[in-house]
């Protein structure tokens, strides 16, 4: 769950700091993953306005800018294809230390013009990987003002992790309720009030459902607004939206996402003029099928619950709403739903359907049981000061869940239970800011759990609940009776994962090498960062004239060791080493690397297959198998090209990254650039990769970890071959992920056979053969189920690609 400062502020009246509601939420339960300040680094950038933009009169490519930082006019030599007059822009002044390029801006003469400054672009400014032009800032923008105000990055970021007892902590409102608890600040009124509707809705709603499925919705809550406007959100939502992850779409779409996180209470807003006739929530179909607002076809069945036209169904209750009545910029009437499905029947659909969202995460965690109307009355309010429009009626359909819950409560039980003695007062202070309702008597309380608290099941549940916000710190400390020490644990989960991706590396035939923590200065300039190697790294006292540098990378030594060994005759190498390289001459300055290096033939001359040389995708999938073994998430990996950010000692065009996220890299691998190789006296080619353990997910110290389901069938798997003509640059891991997403039930493998150029495939192209293994589960597969399958397939891939089925 993800929020920012200001958004809890505008729930929670305090003035306590980041740090402050930091400790706090941990303390309650709340754990706190992370805190991204998106601010921090940029807090000097300001807006800058062009005020003339002339040709560089000795570059096609650039230009000469003069830029109002808002106190002087500099002039600004500029390369970006946007930079334009009348531009505002994100501006840097010379001194300024740019995170992005890791450099300092100084000022400078390029191509005979003095430049003052810099304009800057994403990438530069270290938010995201565009580069393609600089940062174009609203029209509005006032010129000389901070520039991570403009741009909404001066609110920190706060994730924390979510126990799935605590849906009501899935809002930004209930996460404010618990700091409120505990005292750190005084809960604000949510200030909805009900709005009169000016006419009855023409449509109207009702819940179909047989006796035994009552459950699935047991409120629905719809007003239709027309005369609506569509168009972008206000900045302010769209900040707080990206600020969270969520692509800011449309201001009818992104209220339902803002009342999601905002209040914990999904919504869907459906484009009345495209629903035929009245709603009505039912159990689906068994077959019948619903285009979702992912852009994928899901197949139904008779247990999962439906919101429905009186033609066919429009949305999976519960999880997500169909593309055919979501709405666009022409849409002109809205009706919009808050309504209450059953958290049970929600999961098991979103699991048939392998489908997750926002609204199933927090139905089948349980929402607010009582605030259907209130949600709806919300979304209105919204509606209307964003988009306008007129409000219909409110209509309500089925009376909810019996969520009511009274609880027989001994104060005398906190003590008895945990041993933490808490004041009555207090105790009913807590309570009552929680939400729970208390009716005091001599020995025992009449406590009455909340609408959005439906985990509270017994007196231990009270009693875990004040001691929780009382704070766990206040638990008082008592010395075990037995003296005896107990032993500590030899290795700790970090000197585990080393010890793992060593066994590992070595197991692929690579030989552990431990190298000096020093080398040439020649070297480590070949492998320095962006600015050259740090001052700090260079030592006054070296052991030998050659060792006089701390090395700033693991590679330069092997690629050294390999070229010795060559020089011995010992053409075929491959070595890795795990340790520390240094950045600076600070104790955080000191990463953990596993770093390897392979030359010369990765299969030798035999009768039966030819020799190989090894080449980029060696390197990769050493890196790969050190990621596994660390036990990093590789199936979310994503692979990015030299060009976009991996470092320059590799081979531009054979080489990458392997990154979680955007930002986060993993892992470089690829062959080592011949230039690099020449400098260094050592004869190539060679392919090396780098695993940055300290970027990987923090390991716990768990003891035993649950093995996943082995899921066997009985039935005989389908292979098919398919071969894609596609434009030369096209990456096949776009073509692997397009064939897979035609299936993900039933196809169980997708691999690459063959890439193939030359005659008979047009120039500019080249041929992709996979083989596709389908696997049922349920009963073997009919030759029509099989072809509508590849046809899905074969238009999965000429979507995603621009190609063709090869004929």
């Amino acid at each position: 769950m993800k929020f920012t400062l200001s958004w809890l502020k505008d729930h929670l009246d305090t003035d306590a700091t980041l740090q402050q509601v930091s400790e706090r939420l941990t303390m309650l339960g709340l754990e706190v993953e992370g805190i991204e300040e998106r601010s921090k680094g940029l807090e000097d950038f300001v807006v800058g306005e062009v005020l003339e933009a002339e040709k560089h009169p000795d570059a096609d490519k650039l230009q000469i800018l003069k830029v109002n930082n808002g106190s002087e006019i500099l002039q600004v030599v500029c390369g970006a294809p946007n930079a334009r007059k009348g531009l505002k822009g994100v501006f840097g002044a010379s001194g300024m230390y740019v995170p992005g390029l890791d450099v300092t801006l100084k000022a400078a003469t390029i191509r005979g013009v003095d430049s003052n400054g810099m304009m800057l672009s994403e990438r530069e400014m270290g938010l995201s990987d565009a580069h393609t032009g600089i940062v174009e800032l609203d029209e509005s923008a006032p010129v000389g003002a901070a520039a991570v105000d403009v741009m909404g990055l001066s609110d920190p970021v706060i994730e924390i992790a979510i126990t799935p007892n605590r849906g009501d902590c899935l809002g930004v409102r209930g996460i404010a309720r618990d700091l409120a608890a505990s005292g750190l600040g005084t809960l604000k009124a949510h200030g909805i009030q009900a709005i009169a509707g000016v006419f009855d809705s023409p449509i109207d709603v009702k819940l179909d459902f047989p006796e035994d499925a009552i459950s699935a919705c047991s409120q629905f809550v719809g007003r239709y607004v027309r005369g609506v406007k569509n168009g972008p959100s206000p900045k302010w939502m769209q900040d707080r939206l990206l600020a969270i992850g969520l692509r800011p779409i449309s201001a009818l779409v992104d209220i339902t996402n803002y009342s999601t996180i905002d209040l914990g209470r999904p919504l869907h807003v459906f484009d009345a003029d495209k629903v035929s006739g009245n709603i009505s929530a039912r159990l689906a179909r068994n077959g019948e099928t619903l285009l979702a607002l992912d852009g994928k076809d899901y197949t139904l069945d008779d247990q999962m619950c439906v919101i429905a036209d009186d033609q066919k169904a429009e949305g999976i209750a519960g999880v997500m709403g169909g593309e055919e009545s979501g709405c666009t910029e022409s849409t002109v009437n809205v009706f919009i739903e808050s309504a209450l499905f059953d958290p049970v029947r929600t999961a098991a659909t979103g699991r048939k359907l392998n489908l997750m969202s926002d609204a199933r995460y927090r139905f089948e965690r349980g929402v607010d049981n009582d605030f259907a109307v209130d949600g709806c009355e919300n979304a209105t309010r919204l509606v209307m000061e964003l988009c306008g429009g007129e409000p219909s009626k409110i209509i309500v359909a089925g009376d909810g869940p019996n969520w009511r819950k009274t609880i027989a409560f001994r104060p005398s039980r906190v003590a008895g239970l945990t041993g933490v003695q808490v004041d009555e007062t207090e105790m009913e202070r807590i309570l009552t800011v929680l939400g729970f309702t208390v009716a005091k008597s001599t020995d025992s309380w009449n406590v009455e759990a909340p609408a959005w608290r439906g985990d509270m099941v017994g007196e231990a549940c009270v009693v875990e609940e004040i001691v929780r916000v009382n704070g766990y710190h206040n638990i008082p400390h008592v010395s075990m009776e037995r003296l005896d020490a107990l032993p500590h644990p030899a290795i700790n989960p970090a000197m585990r994962r080393r010890r793992t991706v060593r066994r590992t590396l070595a197991s692929r035939g690579l030989i552990e090498a431990v190298t000096y923590s020093f080398l040439p200065s020649a070297h480590a300039d070949l492998f320095a960062p962006v600015g050259g190697v740090p001052d700090g790294l260079r030592l006054t006292n070296p052991i030998s004239a050659e060792l006089d540098v701390m090395r700033p990378n693991l590679l330069p030594n092997l690629i050294a060791a390999i070229g010795r060994n060559a020089a011995h005759g010992l053409d075929d190498g491959a070595l890795f080493e795990v340790g520390p390289q240094f950045a600076g001459d600070a104790a955080t300055d000191q990463s953990l690397v596993a770093a390897g290096v392979r030359a010369g033939q990765a299969v030798g001359r035999n009768w039966a297959s030819p020799a190989r040389q090894v080449d980029a995708f060696d390197a990769k999938a050493d890196a790969i198998a050190a990621l596994q073994a660390a036990g990093a998430p590789t199936d979310n990996l994503q692979v990015f090209a030299a060009e976009e950010g991996g470092p320059n000692w590799y081979h531009p065009g054979r080489s990458g990254t392997l990154r979680l996220g955007p930002k986060t890299v993993l892992a470089s691998f690829g062959e080592v650039h011949p230039g690099t190789l020449k400098k260094m006296g050592v004869k190539g080619p060679l392919v090396a990769f780098e695993v940055f353990l300290d970027n990987l997910p923090k390991l716990k110290d768990k003891k035993s970890q649950a093995r996943p389901l082995v899921k066997l069938s009985a039935f005989h798997s389908v292979e098919r071959d398919f071969a894609f003509v596609v434009d030369a640059g096209v990456e096949v891991a776009h073509i692997v992920r397009a064939a897979y997403g035609a299936d993900k039930t039933l196809i169980s493998d997708v691999q690459l056979f063959d890439v193939y150029q030359g005659q008979g495939v047009a120039e500019g192209k080249k041929s992709v053969a996979i083989q596709v293994t389908l696997q049922p589960f349920d009963k073997t597969m009919t030759d029509e189920e099989i072809e509508a399958i590849a046809q899905k397939l074969v238009s999965n891939v000429e979507k995603a690609t621009g190609g063709e089925l090869r004929g």
